[in-house]
């Protein structure tokens, strides 16, 4: 956890979310820093222990802060102190919704004190958002932006780690998701995801040696997510 991450709890579709906010560390100097984006970070399955503390999802979350967004990390239901049971996906999907909807609304950041100051966050509704997900939290995450699509308020950018392809029925994806997965992944194999992948003509990056959790592989998953932006539109500097 980094010295910019606070916990805060909303009322979410059944209940209680628990979620972990990571702030860019260019806003403990600066109040008036102009925030990229707002990326929603999900974690693995919750009844494998996944939570909004796992280290790839963690990983993730300092990647974007990196890159300039706050980034979001909520539990899903019935993990630690958010409402609710494991509803595999379908609920799952709808409080993720939930979630981005907050995100881009300028009031409901009021609620979280260590944005008082931020400019940002009274632009929040115009801001763009980055939807991640790890394993279990990647196939809720090709729901959620599909829906997204659907609503007219399409994502930014799909990021996908350790794909949960052959595991769960996914989604089909933009063309410029991001996939990032272990050669040696023993939960999900990559012949897998390549099997998913091929018929969408989507690019996967594998990270030579890394199993599905990327011990001592975290730094690549970072380091990937950080150079796919270079060259990305910026509406900081249109």
């Amino acid at each position: 956890m980094n010295s910019r991450t606070k916990i805060i709890h909303i009322e979410g579709v059944v209940g209680q979310i628990e979620m972990s906010i990571d702030l860019p560390d260019e806003l403990k100097s600066n109040p008036d820093f102009s925030v990229r984006g707002l990326a929603l970070v999900a974690h693995p399955h919750p009844l494998m222990g996944g939570t909004m503390d796992n280290k790839v999802a963690q990983t993730m979350a300092r990647a974007f802060n990196q890159l300039g967004y706050v980034s979001v990390r909520p539990n899903f239901r019935g993990v630690g102190a958010t409402a609710g049971v494991h509803d595999h996906g379908v609920g799952e999907m709808e409080d993720l919704l939930h979630v981005t909807d907050w995100m881009r609304t300028p009031s409901s950041w009021n609620q979280f004190e260590a944005t008082s100051d931020q400019a940002w966050m009274q632009a929040a509704n115009t801001l763009p958002v980055v939807v991640s997900g790890f394993s279990f939290g990647s196939f809720v995450g090709t729901h959620l932006v599909q829906r997204l699509a659907d609503l007219g308020r399409p994502a930014e950018r799909l990021v996908m780690v350790g794909s949960a392809a052959g595991k769960w029925t996914l989604a089909p994806v933009p063309a410029d998701t991001i996939l990032i997965h272990g050669e040696v992944d023993e939960t999900i194999p990559l012949l897998d995801v390549l099997d998913w992948a091929r018929p969408q003509e989507l690019t996967v990056q594998v990270v030579p040696g890394a199993d599905h959790f990327f011990h001592r592989r975290l730094h690549c998953i970072r380091n990937i997510i950080t150079g796919a932006w270079l060259g990305m539109p910026d509406h900081r500097n249109p």
